[in-house]
């Protein structure tokens, strides 16, 4: 399926392209950048320096030739000197293949020194746009470094950058947790309080509140019961002497009992 393959070229693509900016540093990248452009101008300078050398070669070569021209024409006017015609006609046909090769050569040399003219003003046209590039990258990092120092502050002032969201996010979970720890509190103590919970110290079944009410009930109906018996038992005895503020305290009668046995005891005395 061509337009399915389509598609999953394309979302693949935007998300490596998305990654890749992500992670990408301005200031990582110039650096690689101005890099790039020196190895480039080494590479030049390089270049110069292999022409140069090809052009020493062609020059030593050129001087070699030229000796031996001088050689050649010395020895053809020898064996002219000694009547050797023929010697010296050999002598002046290599003296004239090498005048023929040297022409050529001095061609080659010419052809060199233009090459290595071009590439040294191409060589500084681009040391001179490289300084200029160094110059525009430091600015451009530090305006980077600038601005990216300005968005962590006002992001951290203003509490929407990534660590201050984290920051945030946390503490909003520390007090939902707190919110939630004091509920929970609350209806344990409402729930303990209503008597749902059993009291596993206890031996037997457990009271629920129902239980609780009417042992309250009951131990009511106790205290009723006993205060009514006790007013019944001061109702029929004799009333209790009532003790005034600033009242001498009344002395206590004796007993009946006591009275009978003194009044027997004089009666019989007498």
């Amino acid at each position: 399926m061509p337009g399915m393959s389509g598609r999953m070229s394309t979302i693949v693509k935007a998300k490596v392209s998305k990654l890749l900016d992500r992670a990408e540093d301005p200031g990582e990248t110039l650096d690689y950048s101005y890099t790039k452009q020196l190895e480039l101008l080494q590479n030049v300078k390089k270049g110069i320096a292999d022409i140069v050398t090809s052009k020493k070669r062609l020059q030593l070569q050129e001087k070699q030739m030229q000796q031996q021209i001088v050689k050649l024409d010395t020895q053809a006017r020898q064996a002219l000197a000694q009547n050797r015609e023929d010697l010296a006609r050999v002598a002046l046909e290599r003296k004239q293949g090498i005048q023929t090769e040297l022409q050529g050569l001095d061609q080659q040399i010419a052809d060199l020194e233009t090459q290595q003219q071009k590439l040294i003003d191409s060589e500084a046209a681009m040391r001179a746009k490289l300084e200029a590039f160094r110059t525009k990258k430091e600015v451009i990092k530090a305006q980077y470094s600038a601005a990216e120092a300005q968005v962590r502050i006002s992001e951290a002032a203003t509490g929407v950058g990534e660590q201050m969201a984290d920051v945030g996010l946390a503490m909003q979970r520390a007090l939902d947790k707190t919110e939630n720890m004091k509920a929970r509190a609350a209806a344990v103590g409402e729930l303990e309080a209503a008597g749902t919970f059993e009291d596993l110290t206890q031996i037997g079944p457990g009271k629920d509140d129902i239980d609780r009410q009417l042992e309250q009930i009951g131990a009511g109906g106790a205290v009723d019961d006993e205060l009514a018996k006790m007013k019944a038992e001061l109702g029929a005895g004799a009333p209790a002497p009532a003790l005034g503020a600033g009242d001498e305290e009344a002395a206590p009668s004796p007993p009946a009992s006591e009275d009978a046995d003194a009044g027997a005891g004089s009666e019989a005395l007498t």
